[in-house]
């Protein structure tokens, strides 16, 4: 008489989340450095941002935004607002929250 093998346990693999962007570059003044980005939730002045996109990657707090030649304080969702930024984004950039 033979013995059946033991079934092989399974292993557990946990999925590491990607994180999700909020916003994304839809255009880019070379001559001020501001970043035209349309938020898809409301973002704060003072919130950490990454850009990152095929040749852009880095990190820069949010020291001031405008919508319509106005400052505002909170970036409303889908609205595009204008950002200066201390490098240079191209359309198409993601942006996210860095936590």
């Amino acid at each position: 008489m033979k013995k059946k093998k033991a079934a092989p346990k399974k292993r557990v693999v946990k999925k590491i989340k990607a994180p999700k962007p909020i916003g994304k570059v839809t255009h880019f003044y070379n001559q001020i450095n501001v970043a035209i980005v349309k938020f898809n939730k409301n973002v704060k002045v003072g919130v950490e941002l990454h850009y990152r996109g095929a040749t852009t990657d880095f990190k820069e707090t949010v020291k001031s935004m405008q919508f319509d030649h106005e400052a505002v304080a909170v970036a409303k969702k889908n609205k595009q607002i204008g950002i200066k930024v201390k490098k240079r984004v191209r359309d198409g950039d993601l942006v996210f929250e860095v936590k």
